[in-house]
């Protein structure tokens, strides 16, 4: 398995040199890729900013609230922003207390999932959304595999059969792969596995979770992730193996790819991070927050 994307990158393009004669030009600085987010970004739902400070207090039922100086935050829906506990309270209010002059929403991504949570704009349960999720593993990016070129045969093979072996390892469940287009078949067994799993989390847990499959596509690396065998910034890459291969290959239009990425390991950590707080306790340590 990977153990830095540094080398997963210089493998992609070491994959794509050594079977075509193309040059392959290197990436930006980080830094002009950020500015660039910023200019794309002024597209995106913005407002002023109406407050100076944010607290989190503890109301009815011991669920925690977000106070923008006086005022109770709500959700999109009217309701009370309320969240089940001290944690995910102060990740929300350190998102409220980061903005400057303007209200950046497309970048408060826990926000976001407290409001889903909490609005439920789709009325689904918990069995809807864990059927809407095991729908990934059926195209799970994963077990996709495609028949050519060989060097991206070859990489496929070498980056994801070794978190294919660790998930059905772990889960003791059969997955496999296919360069079909209708895909592996996939046991019933393991569907009933992966059912129950998802089935362990709470409400709000699973709606990070699920937030995380559909942004990697798959449900194989999302719980490699949750599970700790990858890191955010691994799973990402591995969710956009075809798409880099083909940019080491071809070239892309730099700034385009680069948001695409921050964009992207920022929307999955997110969902992450949301994922770890929704499952913790109702209060934090008091040694914790003063340290």
């Amino acid at each position: 398995m990977l153990r830095s994307l540094v080398a997963l990158h210089c493998r992609i393009g070491q994959t794509v040199l050594s079977h075509q004669r193309h040059h392959v030009q290197p990436h930006q600085n980080l830094i002009h890729h950020l500015h660039n987010a910023r200019c794309y970004g002024m597209a995106t739902t913005e407002r002023r900013k109406f407050y100076e400070d944010v607290s989190i207090s503890q109301g009815e039922g011991g669920m925690y609230e977000i106070n923008l100086d006086r005022r109770k935050l709500k959700t999109p829906g009217g309701k009370l922003f309320t969240v089940p506990n001290e944690a995910l309270a102060i990740a929300v209010a350190t998102e409220w207390d980061a903005q400057k002059d303007t209200l950046k929403f497309y970048t408060m991504h826990m926000s976001t999932l407290c409001n889903t949570a909490l609005d439920n704009p789709t009325q689904r349960d918990k069995e809807q959304m864990i059927a809407s999720a095991l729908k990934y593993l059926e195209t799970d990016t994963i077990c996709y595999r495609v028949d050519e070129p060989p060097a991206l045969v070859e990489l496929q093979n070498n980056e994801w059969d070794p978190v294919l072996e660790w998930i059905e390892k772990r889960y003791n469940v059969v997955i496999g792969s296919s360069s079909n287009i209708l895909g592996p078949e996939i046991p019933e067994e393991t569907k009933e596995t992966f059912r129950q799993h998802l089935n362990s989390y709470n409400f709000w847990a699973l709606t990070g979770l699920e937030y995380v499959i559909t942004q990697l596509k798959s449900v194989i690396l999302s719980f490699g992730m949750v599970d700790r065998y990858l890191t955010v910034e691994q799973a990402v890459l591995l969710s956009r193996l075809e798409e880099e291969y083909q940019i080491q290959r071809w070239g892309n239009v730099e700034w385009a790819h680069d948001y695409d990425m921050y964009e992207l390991r920022a929307r999955t950590a997110a969902g992450a991070l949301f994922v770890q707080l929704a499952s913790e306790s109702s209060t934090v340590k008091r040694k914790i927050l003063q340290d």
